[in-house]
């Protein structure tokens, strides 16, 4: 029994080094930097309990780590900070290169409007595109990070997509907007 201890260890440290920076910027989304580094923690604790079940593709096995702090962000999240556990920071949203000097107020408009018509989606649509557009996951990977099958979550990012394209492009009037009517 002692000669499989190495392998094992020699596979944890090998997944964690791999997968350590993906699964904290993954949970760092979904919570506040701080409770991220807990979260990531505790997934890996999981994993080290787990290992004969990581995946032996490296991109299998960082869904499959996904998944389980999907799971330790939920029981962490319970209660009054369920909303803000599932929650996706836009701070991570950013363009390739600076907008020019021209380009700046366009670009400022369109974070806002992509921030409103966020925080418009539901927490699933949320999630669903969070794990596709942040996170680059396939749909069998996505899937396997919410315990749902691959054609489910294509229905679900469908949704989500159309969602949030009728959001922008129907934004609900701000606070601003409706003081100023008569």
């Amino acid at each position: 029994m002692r000669a499989l201890q190495p392998d094992r260890e020699t596979r944890f440290r090998a997944l964690y080094v791999q997968a350590y920076p993906d699964v904290l910027r993954f949970a760092a989304r979904r919570a506040h930097l701080s409770h991220a580094e807990d979260v990531a923690a505790d997934a890996f604790l999981v994993a080290w309990r787990r290992i004969d079940e990581v995946p032996a593709r490296h991109e299998d096995a960082r869904a499959w780590l996904f998944g389980i702090t999907r799971h330790c962000l939920l029981n962490a999240g319970r209660g009054g900070e369920r909303r803000q556990a599932l929650s996706v920071r836009l701070a991570a949203l950013t363009r390739a290169g600076e907008p020019t000097h021209d380009g700046e107020a366009d670009f400022v408009a369109q974070r806002v409007d992509v921030a409103a018509a966020w925080r418009q989606l539901s927490a699933t649509e949320q999630e669903a595109l969070a794990l596709h557009l942040f996170d680059d996951l396939t749909s069998p990977q996505a899937a396997r990070v919410l315990g749902i099958s691959a054609a489910s979550y294509r229905l679900r990012l469908l949704r989500a997509r159309r969602a949030l394209r009728q959001y922008l492009e129907h934004p609900a009037p701000t606070r601003v907007q409706l003081e100023n009517q008569p």
